[in-house]
Protein backbone atom coordinates (compact mmCIF):
# COMPACT_ATOMS: atom_id res chain seq x y z
CA UNK A 1 0.00 0.00 0.00
CA UNK A 2 1.19 3.62 -0.73
CA UNK A 3 1.99 5.54 2.29
CA UNK A 4 2.79 8.93 1.07
CA UNK A 5 0.53 11.07 -1.25
CA UNK A 6 0.41 10.21 -4.87
CA UNK A 7 1.66 13.02 -7.68
CA UNK A 8 -2.27 14.19 -8.32
CA UNK A 9 -2.46 17.53 -9.81
CA UNK A 10 -5.31 19.61 -8.78
CA UNK A 11 -5.31 23.08 -10.26
CA UNK A 12 -8.66 24.08 -8.99
CA UNK A 13 -7.95 23.87 -5.26
CA UNK A 14 -6.30 26.93 -3.52
CA UNK A 15 -2.75 27.06 -2.33
CA UNK A 16 -4.60 26.54 1.08
CA UNK A 17 -6.53 23.82 0.06
CA UNK A 18 -3.68 22.27 -1.90
CA UNK A 19 -1.92 22.15 1.26
CA UNK A 20 -3.93 20.77 3.44
CA UNK A 21 -4.80 17.95 1.23
CA UNK A 22 -1.25 17.30 0.74
CA UNK A 23 -0.81 17.46 4.62
CA UNK A 24 -3.28 14.22 4.90
CA UNK A 25 -0.90 11.42 5.43
CA UNK A 26 -2.93 8.48 3.55
CA UNK A 27 -3.31 6.41 6.69
CA UNK A 28 -4.67 7.17 9.96
CA UNK A 29 -8.32 9.03 10.66
CA UNK A 30 -8.30 12.69 10.25
CA UNK A 31 -11.08 15.42 10.59
CA UNK A 32 -11.24 18.44 8.85
CA UNK A 33 -13.22 21.49 9.63
CA UNK A 34 -13.63 25.05 7.61
CA UNK A 35 -16.83 27.09 7.56
CA UNK A 36 -19.12 26.88 3.98
CA UNK A 37 -17.18 28.39 0.98
CA UNK A 38 -14.11 26.77 2.14
CA UNK A 39 -14.22 24.22 0.08
CA UNK A 40 -14.79 21.10 2.27
CA UNK A 41 -16.77 19.18 -0.53
CA UNK A 42 -14.10 19.58 -3.13
CA UNK A 43 -11.72 18.78 -0.33
CA UNK A 44 -13.68 15.86 -0.03
CA UNK A 45 -13.62 14.61 -3.43
CA UNK A 46 -9.57 15.05 -4.09
CA UNK A 47 -9.06 13.06 -0.80
CA UNK A 48 -11.44 10.52 -2.16
CA UNK A 49 -9.35 10.28 -5.15
CA UNK A 50 -5.80 10.57 -3.26
CA UNK A 51 -6.74 7.24 -0.93
CA UNK A 52 -8.07 5.02 -3.96
CA UNK A 53 -4.89 5.16 -5.35
CA UNK A 54 -3.83 2.89 -2.42
CA UNK A 55 -5.18 0.44 -4.51
CA UNK A 56 -8.24 -0.07 -1.55
CA UNK A 57 -11.83 0.67 -2.55
CA UNK A 58 -12.56 4.74 -1.74
CA UNK A 59 -16.08 5.39 -1.04
CA UNK A 60 -17.43 9.05 -0.48
CA UNK A 61 -20.15 9.38 1.69
CA UNK A 62 -23.22 11.72 2.51
CA UNK A 63 -26.17 11.15 4.67
CA UNK A 64 -28.10 14.08 1.59
CA UNK A 65 -28.65 11.85 -1.34
CA UNK A 66 -28.66 15.22 -3.09
CA UNK A 67 -24.95 16.13 -1.98
CA UNK A 68 -24.45 12.54 -3.17
CA UNK A 69 -25.55 13.37 -6.95
CA UNK A 70 -23.20 16.88 -6.92
CA UNK A 71 -20.37 14.78 -5.23
CA UNK A 72 -20.92 12.13 -7.65
CA UNK A 73 -21.22 14.55 -10.57
CA UNK A 74 -17.83 16.14 -9.09
CA UNK A 75 -15.91 13.04 -8.98
CA UNK A 76 -16.23 12.24 -12.84
CA UNK A 77 -13.83 15.13 -13.91
CA UNK A 78 -11.26 13.79 -11.21
CA UNK A 79 -10.94 10.19 -11.01
CA UNK A 80 -8.28 8.57 -12.49
CA UNK A 81 -8.41 5.34 -14.19
CA UNK A 82 -7.72 2.58 -12.45
CA UNK A 83 -8.52 3.71 -9.17
CA UNK A 84 -12.33 4.55 -9.38
CA UNK A 85 -14.51 6.46 -6.88
CA UNK A 86 -18.00 5.78 -5.51
CA UNK A 87 -20.27 8.37 -4.04
CA UNK A 88 -23.02 6.67 -1.82
CA UNK A 89 -24.82 7.68 0.96
CA UNK A 90 -24.36 6.68 4.24
CA UNK A 91 -27.27 4.68 3.87
CA UNK A 92 -26.72 2.87 0.55
CA UNK A 93 -23.22 1.75 2.30
CA UNK A 94 -24.72 0.31 5.68
CA UNK A 95 -26.89 -1.56 3.33
CA UNK A 96 -24.20 -3.17 1.21
CA UNK A 97 -21.86 -3.44 4.09
CA UNK A 98 -24.25 -5.45 6.95
CA UNK A 99 -27.00 -6.60 4.47
CA UNK A 100 -30.71 -5.15 4.36
CA UNK A 101 -31.26 -7.11 7.18
CA UNK A 102 -29.26 -4.15 9.30
CA UNK A 103 -30.42 -4.19 12.30
CA UNK A 104 -32.59 -0.52 13.41
CA UNK A 105 -34.17 1.50 16.18
CA UNK A 106 -37.45 2.58 16.49
CA UNK A 107 -36.92 5.82 14.51
CA UNK A 108 -35.84 3.83 11.66
CA UNK A 109 -32.13 4.94 11.56
CA UNK A 110 -29.80 2.06 11.85
CA UNK A 111 -29.04 0.72 15.49
CA UNK A 112 -25.23 1.96 16.02
CA UNK A 113 -24.38 -0.08 18.40
CA UNK A 114 -25.46 -3.16 17.21
CA UNK A 115 -23.59 -2.58 13.85
CA UNK A 116 -20.44 -2.09 16.36
CA UNK A 117 -20.63 -5.76 17.81
CA UNK A 118 -21.22 -7.07 13.91
CA UNK A 119 -18.02 -4.83 12.05
CA UNK A 120 -16.08 -6.08 15.36
CA UNK A 121 -17.05 -9.93 15.08
CA UNK A 122 -15.64 -9.75 11.16
CA UNK A 123 -12.54 -7.54 12.06
CA UNK A 124 -9.99 -8.79 10.00
CA UNK A 125 -11.54 -10.76 7.32
CA UNK A 126 -11.21 -9.68 3.81
CA UNK A 127 -9.08 -7.45 5.11
CA UNK A 128 -7.66 -6.03 1.35
CA UNK A 129 -11.39 -5.34 0.55
CA UNK A 130 -11.58 -2.90 3.28
CA UNK A 131 -12.61 0.56 1.93
CA UNK A 132 -11.26 3.74 3.00
CA UNK A 133 -14.04 6.07 3.62
CA UNK A 134 -14.40 9.32 3.37
CA UNK A 135 -17.43 11.45 5.15
CA UNK A 136 -18.69 15.31 3.75
CA UNK A 137 -21.19 17.45 5.49
CA UNK A 138 -19.90 14.83 8.34
CA UNK A 139 -21.63 16.72 11.32
CA UNK A 140 -24.91 15.27 10.21
CA UNK A 141 -24.03 12.07 10.83
CA UNK A 142 -24.31 10.46 15.16
CA UNK A 143 -21.27 9.35 17.34
CA UNK A 144 -22.55 5.76 16.62
CA UNK A 145 -21.59 5.91 12.56
CA UNK A 146 -18.29 6.85 13.29
CA UNK A 147 -18.15 4.06 15.82
CA UNK A 148 -18.85 1.81 13.13
CA UNK A 149 -16.58 3.28 10.65
CA UNK A 150 -13.65 3.52 12.95
CA UNK A 151 -14.09 -0.79 13.35
CA UNK A 152 -15.59 -1.07 9.20
CA UNK A 153 -13.02 1.21 7.46
CA UNK A 154 -9.01 1.23 6.50
CA UNK A 155 -9.14 4.93 7.04
CA UNK A 156 -11.42 7.58 8.04
CA UNK A 157 -11.38 11.25 6.62
CA UNK A 158 -14.32 13.35 7.41
CA UNK A 159 -15.30 17.26 6.44
CA UNK A 160 -17.17 18.95 8.81
CA UNK A 161 -18.94 22.61 10.09
CA UNK A 162 -20.55 21.86 13.73
CA UNK A 163 -22.20 25.28 13.03
CA UNK A 164 -24.49 24.09 10.48
CA UNK A 165 -25.48 21.05 12.48
CA UNK A 166 -29.32 20.73 10.89
CA UNK A 167 -30.38 16.76 11.84
CA UNK A 168 -31.53 15.12 14.72
CA UNK A 169 -28.07 12.61 14.78
CA UNK A 170 -25.79 15.25 14.51
CA UNK A 171 -22.30 15.57 16.17
CA UNK A 172 -19.90 17.81 17.26
CA UNK A 173 -16.67 18.02 15.64
CA UNK A 174 -15.18 16.58 19.50
CA UNK A 175 -17.61 13.84 19.60
CA UNK A 176 -16.30 12.72 15.90
CA UNK A 177 -13.15 13.16 16.88
CA UNK A 178 -13.88 10.65 20.28
CA UNK A 179 -15.88 7.95 18.67
CA UNK A 180 -12.66 7.93 15.82
CA UNK A 181 -9.91 7.22 18.56
CA UNK A 182 -7.62 9.63 20.35
CA UNK A 183 -5.36 9.00 17.55
CA UNK A 184 -7.39 10.81 15.03
CA UNK A 185 -5.99 14.02 13.92
CA UNK A 186 -7.63 17.56 13.30
CA UNK A 187 -7.05 20.06 10.60
CA UNK A 188 -8.93 23.71 9.71
CA UNK A 189 -9.10 25.12 6.64
CA UNK A 190 -10.38 28.62 6.46
CA UNK A 191 -11.56 31.20 3.64
CA UNK A 192 -15.15 31.83 1.91
CA UNK A 193 -14.44 31.25 -1.71
CA UNK A 194 -17.95 31.12 -2.40
CA UNK A 195 -20.01 33.62 -0.50
CA UNK A 196 -19.77 37.87 -1.52
CA UNK A 197 -19.07 40.13 1.20
CA UNK A 198 -22.24 41.35 1.70
CA UNK A 199 -23.74 37.64 1.62
CA UNK A 200 -21.03 36.57 4.57
CA UNK A 201 -22.03 39.14 6.71
CA UNK A 202 -25.85 38.52 6.81
CA UNK A 203 -25.08 34.71 7.60
CA UNK A 204 -22.32 36.17 10.52
CA UNK A 205 -25.72 37.55 11.96
CA UNK A 206 -27.11 34.16 12.84
CA UNK A 207 -23.70 31.92 13.02
CA UNK A 208 -24.20 29.97 16.45
CA UNK A 209 -20.55 29.55 17.53
CA UNK A 210 -17.02 28.05 16.30
CA UNK A 211 -14.01 30.92 14.87
CA UNK A 212 -15.49 34.49 13.47
CA UNK A 213 -14.41 32.72 9.70
CA UNK A 214 -12.96 35.81 7.86
CA UNK A 215 -14.92 37.77 5.44
CA UNK A 216 -14.73 37.69 1.69
CA UNK A 217 -13.05 40.69 -0.22
CA UNK A 218 -15.60 40.02 -3.19
CA UNK A 219 -18.45 42.42 -2.88
CA UNK A 220 -21.94 42.02 -4.30
CA UNK A 221 -25.32 42.98 -3.85
CA UNK A 222 -26.98 43.23 -0.48
CA UNK A 223 -29.34 40.52 0.50
CA UNK A 224 -33.01 41.43 -0.16
CA UNK A 225 -35.52 40.87 2.71
CA UNK A 226 -39.01 40.45 0.69
CA UNK A 227 -42.54 40.29 1.55
CA UNK A 228 -44.88 38.93 -1.00
CA UNK A 229 -48.78 38.95 -1.05
CA UNK A 230 -48.45 35.08 -1.98
CA UNK A 231 -47.48 31.98 -3.49
CA UNK A 232 -48.70 33.34 -6.87
CA UNK A 233 -46.71 36.56 -6.27
CA UNK A 234 -43.57 34.44 -5.35
CA UNK A 235 -43.85 32.18 -8.13
CA UNK A 236 -43.99 35.64 -10.32
CA UNK A 237 -40.54 37.25 -8.66
CA UNK A 238 -38.92 34.15 -9.46
CA UNK A 239 -39.85 33.54 -12.81
CA UNK A 240 -38.79 37.44 -13.17
CA UNK A 241 -35.54 36.55 -11.41
CA UNK A 242 -34.78 33.71 -14.23
CA UNK A 243 -35.88 36.23 -16.86
CA UNK A 244 -33.10 38.89 -15.55
CA UNK A 245 -30.52 35.95 -14.99
CA UNK A 246 -30.50 33.14 -17.57
CA UNK A 247 -27.30 31.77 -17.06
CA UNK A 248 -27.79 31.58 -12.89
CA UNK A 249 -28.53 28.15 -11.00
CA UNK A 250 -31.20 29.72 -8.63
CA UNK A 251 -31.96 27.47 -5.76
CA UNK A 252 -35.35 27.72 -3.76
CA UNK A 253 -34.93 26.50 -0.50
CA UNK A 254 -38.43 25.86 1.12
CA UNK A 255 -39.67 24.84 4.61
CA UNK A 256 -42.77 22.77 3.43
CA UNK A 257 -43.91 20.61 0.73
CA UNK A 258 -46.86 22.33 0.12
CA UNK A 259 -45.44 24.98 -0.81
CA UNK A 260 -42.81 23.37 -2.99
CA UNK A 261 -45.63 21.48 -4.78
CA UNK A 262 -47.00 24.77 -5.40
CA UNK A 263 -44.60 26.80 -6.60
CA UNK A 264 -43.36 23.77 -9.22
CA UNK A 265 -46.88 23.96 -10.31
CA UNK A 266 -47.26 27.68 -11.03
CA UNK A 267 -43.25 27.77 -12.66
CA UNK A 268 -44.03 24.74 -14.94
CA UNK A 269 -46.76 26.99 -15.97
CA UNK A 270 -44.21 30.09 -16.18
CA UNK A 271 -43.12 29.12 -19.31
CA UNK A 272 -39.30 29.54 -17.79
CA UNK A 273 -36.15 29.38 -20.57
CA UNK A 274 -35.12 25.90 -18.59
CA UNK A 275 -37.44 23.52 -17.25
CA UNK A 276 -37.46 24.17 -13.47
CA UNK A 277 -36.36 21.03 -11.14
CA UNK A 278 -37.64 19.74 -7.91
CA UNK A 279 -35.90 17.13 -5.62
CA UNK A 280 -38.19 14.95 -3.69
CA UNK A 281 -36.44 12.90 -0.80
CA UNK A 282 -39.89 10.56 -0.84
CA UNK A 283 -39.41 9.81 -4.63
CA UNK A 284 -37.35 6.43 -5.48
CA UNK A 285 -36.25 7.62 -9.22
CA UNK A 286 -37.10 9.73 -11.36
CA UNK A 287 -37.34 13.49 -12.41
CA UNK A 288 -37.92 14.16 -8.85
CA UNK A 289 -35.15 11.80 -7.76
CA UNK A 290 -32.23 12.48 -10.36
CA UNK A 291 -31.56 16.22 -11.06
CA UNK A 292 -28.94 18.19 -13.07
CA UNK A 293 -27.56 20.29 -10.59
CA UNK A 294 -25.10 21.74 -12.88
CA UNK A 295 -27.26 23.35 -15.68
CA UNK A 296 -28.90 26.82 -15.36
CA UNK A 297 -32.46 27.16 -13.83
CA UNK A 298 -34.41 27.26 -10.89
CA UNK A 299 -34.13 24.04 -8.50
CA UNK A 300 -36.73 23.75 -5.63
CA UNK A 301 -35.16 21.90 -2.43
CA UNK A 302 -36.50 21.60 0.70
CA UNK A 303 -34.25 23.47 3.18
CA UNK A 304 -33.27 19.65 4.94
CA UNK A 305 -31.86 18.91 1.29
CA UNK A 306 -29.49 21.95 0.81
CA UNK A 307 -26.49 20.99 2.72
CA UNK A 308 -23.42 21.01 0.71
CA UNK A 309 -25.01 22.84 -2.00
CA UNK A 310 -24.88 26.36 -4.17
CA UNK A 311 -26.16 28.32 -6.25
CA UNK A 312 -25.67 31.83 -8.32
CA UNK A 313 -28.76 32.83 -6.68
CA UNK A 314 -30.72 31.70 -3.19
CA UNK A 315 -34.60 32.59 -2.77
CA UNK A 316 -35.71 31.21 0.59
CA UNK A 317 -39.45 30.94 0.25
CA UNK A 318 -40.94 31.07 3.01
CA UNK A 319 -39.49 32.33 6.36
CA UNK A 320 -42.77 32.77 7.72
CA UNK A 321 -42.70 29.11 8.42
CA UNK A 322 -40.66 29.80 11.13
CA UNK A 323 -42.44 33.09 12.93
CA UNK A 324 -43.10 30.67 15.94
CA UNK A 325 -39.98 29.95 16.87
CA UNK A 326 -37.84 31.27 19.41
CA UNK A 327 -35.03 33.76 17.19
CA UNK A 328 -32.32 33.05 19.20
CA UNK A 329 -32.36 29.61 19.33
CA UNK A 330 -29.62 27.56 18.21
CA UNK A 331 -31.44 25.42 15.67
CA UNK A 332 -33.31 28.08 13.58
CA UNK A 333 -29.69 30.06 13.44
CA UNK A 334 -28.01 27.18 12.24
CA UNK A 335 -30.88 26.80 9.36
CA UNK A 336 -30.69 30.03 8.34
CA UNK A 337 -26.64 29.84 8.50
CA UNK A 338 -26.83 27.00 6.43
CA UNK A 339 -29.39 28.50 3.89
CA UNK A 340 -27.61 31.83 3.37
CA UNK A 341 -24.58 30.30 2.68
CA UNK A 342 -25.76 28.53 -0.06
CA UNK A 343 -25.86 31.60 -2.48
CA UNK A 344 -22.79 33.08 -4.31
CA UNK A 345 -24.02 36.46 -5.99
CA UNK A 346 -27.85 36.97 -4.94
CA UNK A 347 -29.64 36.47 -1.53
CA UNK A 348 -33.77 37.31 -1.34
CA UNK A 349 -35.73 36.00 1.35
CA UNK A 350 -39.49 36.17 1.34
CA UNK A 351 -42.11 36.25 4.11
CA UNK A 352 -45.99 36.41 3.83
CA UNK A 353 -48.55 37.51 6.79
CA UNK A 354 -49.12 40.57 8.51
CA UNK A 355 -45.95 40.86 10.40
CA UNK A 356 -42.16 40.09 9.68
CA UNK A 357 -41.06 37.09 11.09
CA UNK A 358 -38.91 38.17 14.57
CA UNK A 359 -35.69 36.44 13.37
CA UNK A 360 -35.79 39.07 9.77
CA UNK A 361 -36.10 42.11 12.39
CA UNK A 362 -32.80 43.92 13.29
CA UNK A 363 -30.92 43.47 10.32
CA UNK A 364 -30.32 46.91 9.28
CA UNK A 365 -27.52 47.72 6.91
CA UNK A 366 -27.81 44.44 6.34
CA UNK A 367 -30.42 43.65 3.73
CA UNK A 368 -32.93 46.09 1.71
CA UNK A 369 -36.43 45.90 2.71
CA UNK A 370 -38.76 45.27 -0.20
Amino acid sequence: MTTANAPVLHPDLTPDQRDCLDALPLTGNHVVSGPPGSGKSLLAAHRAVHLSLTGRPTLLLTRSNLLRQLLRDTLQGLTVPGAPVEAATVHGWVLRHFGYGAPRTQDGWFDWTALTGQAAETLGEDDATTPHLVVDEGQDLSPGFYRVARIAAASVTVLADECQRLTETNSTLTEITDALGRSTRRVEIGGNHRNSREIASLAEHFRTGGTRPDIPFRSGTLPVVRHCSGTKDLADDITALAARHPRDRIGVIVNSARTAADLMRRLERAGLAQEPQLYSSAASSGRYRDLDLARPGVVLVHRASAKGLDFDTVVIADAESDSAADPTSAALRMAYYVMITRARERLVLNWQGNRMPRHLEGLDGRVHLR
